[in-house]
């Protein structure tokens, strides 16, 4: 019966005091989708499931009911709704009726014996709340607090052994079979929340995106829960998988705005892409070697010093008839902001030219500071996220020169000629799209995207 809020938790699933980057908002539309995907779940698996063994002891005759499967079930689809007082879920389900089949064996003195048995159960009512919260580890827990359970009226049936003469002894101990087996039932529901509690507990909170950086993912704290919604707040900082770096900046509060018409909605923090361009940052991964090979033949300008010469008149004269090589890198970490609407990006880098002798010897040519502003803007569409971005403005700067100084205007219009043939390519690229991320038994759709100040936030429906 747990398992319409095990199809919540995985839903919504996966270091105390600080700001959550991620966050993650289960609406009371998606809880009762939930609710009921894990009631036919449950409908599919009872007839799988073997009840406790019930014991007891009328008249000095020890009895045993054992191996009892249920045959069949009318199973009424539970409610279940946020829980304040509990932080977490209170669910019931009302007039419950069930077949059961096993066998009974009884002992008195050395006389045994045993036969099989069939029992009905007619309109069971069951409670029970769970409770939900953090542990040191970071994963999510849950814990049962609280469960009744009650029958209103149940038949058995005795065949086999001298069924004929223990069915009248057992009809005096019926009250106390009846108790004895709705005990039972709130014993189950308790091991149901002991084996979730186990499954939380194995669930990753990191992971490893490539070889160099690493999503950190735990909980920040305790869910949050409202009469209309649960909120989990998770770390959700990527970091340099040999470094583990925390970077130079916090993750910024924000709040998650509530989306009812949707079962899910998730905020992702500007903090968490940042994060991910530190860990490449500092890994020294954000620089590139471009050669001449690598300039599309189109473009007016090669990489030589012959070629560059209208730029630098000193370069061809100093080194005549060489290739050159550029090396391209960040200065600074590339930081993003999400703004209504928009995504703002800037990038502070540099740029190192070098003549190659014909023994392939390198030589230092000059140092150029290249910083750039690109906005952009990301949107969902046919169930694919994407995107689209533009350059606002390139600025270039000699830094050094070891060919003497140089006029950095020509040279900052061909960057700019050239991004502007970069920024086609990568928003083609953009246009065409990523599927959104799809989990192992549930897909996102009816997805929408918003641009906040700091945050965007995704809202979805979930189909099992």
């Amino acid at each position: 019966m747990l398992s319409s809020a095990a199809v919540v938790l995985t839903l919504v699933s996966f270091a105390c005091g600080e700001n959550p980057a991620v966050q993650v908002l289960l609406t009371n539309k998606g809880l009762q989708y939930g609710k009921h995907v894990g009631a036919g779940w449950i409908q599919d698996k009872l007839t799988q499931i073997t009840l406790p063994d019930i014991s007891g002891k009328v008249f000095g005759i020890h009895f045993t009911l054992t191996g009892t499967t249920i045959t069949k079930c009318d199973f009424p689809e539970p409610t279940v709704e946020f829980y304040q007082n509990a932080t977490g879920f209170k669910s019931s389900i009302s007039g419950l009726s069930a077949a059961l089949t096993g066998e009974w064996t009884t002992a008195f003195g050395l006389i045994h014996d045993s036969g099989t048995f069939s029992m009905a159960l007619f309109s069971v009512d069951v409670t029970w709340v769970v409770s939900l919260g953090n542990d040191s580890g970071g994963h999510l827990s849950v814990t049962s607090n609280g469960c009744d359970a009650l029958i209103g009226n149940m038949d058995i049936q005795l065949r086999g052994g001298a069924s004929w003469i223990f069915k009248p002894i057992l009809a005096h101990y019926m009250g106390r079979l009846k108790d004895e087996i709705q005990s039972k039932i709130c014993l189950f529901v308790q091991a149901s929340v002991v084996s979730m509690e186990h499954h939380l507990q194995l669930m990753n909170v990191s992971f490893d995106v490539d070889q160099f950086l690493t999503l950190d993912l735990p909980l920040t704290g305790s869910p949050l829960i409202d009469a209309s919604s649960l909120n989990l707040g998770l770390k959700g900082e990527f970091y340099n998988t040999k470094t583990h770096k925390d970077p130079p900046f916090k993750a910024q509060p924000f709040t998650l705005p509530d989306q009812p018409g949707y079962m899910l909605s998730l905020g992702l923090s500007e903090y968490t892409v940042n994060s991910a361009s530190y860990g490449y940052y500092s890994a020294g991964l954000l620089q590139t070697l471009i050669n001449d090979s690598m300039i599309p033949p189109s473009f007016p300008v090669r990489l030589n010093t012959s070629s560059m010469g209208p730029f630098i008149p000193q370069l061809p004269k100093k080194f005549p008839g060489l290739l050159m090589k550029l090396q391209v890198y960040a200065r600074e970490v590339p930081l993003f902001s999400f703004q209504p609407g928009a995504v703002k990006l800037n990038l502070k880098g540099a740029v190192k030219a070098f003549a190659i002798q014909p023994n392939g010897t390198q030589t230092p040519l000059f140092k150029l500071n290249v910083d750039t502003d690109f906005s952009g803007k990301v949107w969902i569409a046919d169930g694919k996220l994407k995107g689209s971005m533009g350059m606002n403005n390139l600025t270039l700067t000699l830094a050094s020169s070891e060919v003497g100084p140089f006029q950095t205007a020509a040279l900052e219009k061909l960057a700019k000629m050239g991004s502007a043939m970069l920024m086609g390519k990568i928003n083609a690229e953009l246009g065409k799209g990523v599927n959104l991320p799809r989990m192992k038994q549930a897909e996102l759709v009816n997805a929408i995207l918003k641009m906040n100040q700091g945050f965007i936030t995704i809202s979805s429906d979930a189909q099992v």
